[in-house]
């Protein structure tokens, strides 16, 4: 698994859950790394920056740059730029995704009237006023993304609700489906990672521990995949499902762990 030239991980619940590394996770990254491979930190939450998540990479001891994360944020900013540029939006979501927001000068819309675009994204202060002014923009003609489908989040003490619990309320009251996302598993982000990158699909490693948004993302762009079973998704899930691994690991501790074994087999070999 060290034979590609591109990596891409997902953060929580494969490099680390809470505020602790998974074991292993960082002696992984050191490694690749010493093989100047390409790495990329790729994560569907919202309710942080960039640039706090290269904070909390550098405290576990893995010092990459800000061009080494990807997020939803950036990929929706990406994303209205070139679809939708001067479009008022409606944005429910945290401040820091709205910081981001307007800091690419992105838009805010003060009424449903006015709102060309609303985008969905994980708010854990999501009420009834929030469903209202979306519900009332999209009978207006407003269109609805949002940034990331996880139902869940894995945290240390059990996983909490995620964004999957807006797009619900909102799909349920408006009737409609939103098939617009910006996060794993589209091939918005895909295409993005390996643009920035810059490595071909075929050469990349796709590692994550969600089978519906990681693995099928890695697949459905053509890069092999490692499914790693220390966050959301286990063994029993593989049963039946569509999507299909490259690579099944305890943790990403196995990419290191199988070359050292490997090696030890050839020296054993006459």
């Amino acid at each position: 698994m060290d034979h590609f030239s591109g990596y891409i991980f997902d953060l929580d619940g494969t490099i680390y859950l809470g505020a602790e590394a998974i074991e292993g996770a960082v002696e992984t990254i050191h490694y690749l790394q010493g093989l100047d491979k390409k790495l990329l930190f790729l994560t569907n939450k919202t309710i942080d920056s960039r640039e706090n998540y290269l904070k909390k990479l550098a405290k576990l001891g893995i010092q990459v740059g800000l061009n080494n994360i990807l997020n939803p944020a950036l990929v929706t900013i990406h994303y209205l730029q070139k679809h939708h540029p001067n479009a008022k939006v409606y944005v429910i979501g945290e401040d820091i995704l709205k910081n981001e927001l307007l800091a690419s000068e992105i838009t805010f819309a003060s009424t449903p009237e006015e709102t060309e675009v609303v985008v969905v994204s994980w708010d854990r202060e999501f009420h009834y006023r929030h469903l209202d002014f979306a519900y009332q923009a999209i009978k207006q003609g407003a269109e609805v993304i949002a940034t990331h489908p996880d139902r869940t989040c894995p945290m240390p003490g059990g996983d909490i609700p995620d964004c999957g619990g807006m797009i619900g309320a909102i799909e349920g009251t408006a009737g409609i489906k939103i098939t617009t996302i910006m996060g794993k598993p589209s091939i918005l982000t895909a295409l993005t990672a390996l643009d920035i990158l810059g490595v071909k699909a075929e050469a990349c490693l796709m590692s994550g521990d969600r089978l519906e948004t990681d693995i099928r993302m890695g697949e459905e762009a053509g890069m092999s995949t490692a499914l790693v079973l220390t966050g959301v998704s286990t063994k029993d899930d593989l049963v039946g499902s569509s999507v299909k691994p490259t690579y099944v690991l305890d943790s990403v501790h196995d990419i290191y762990l199988q070359r050292t074994a490997c090696k030890q087999i050839n020296e054993a070999t006459p």
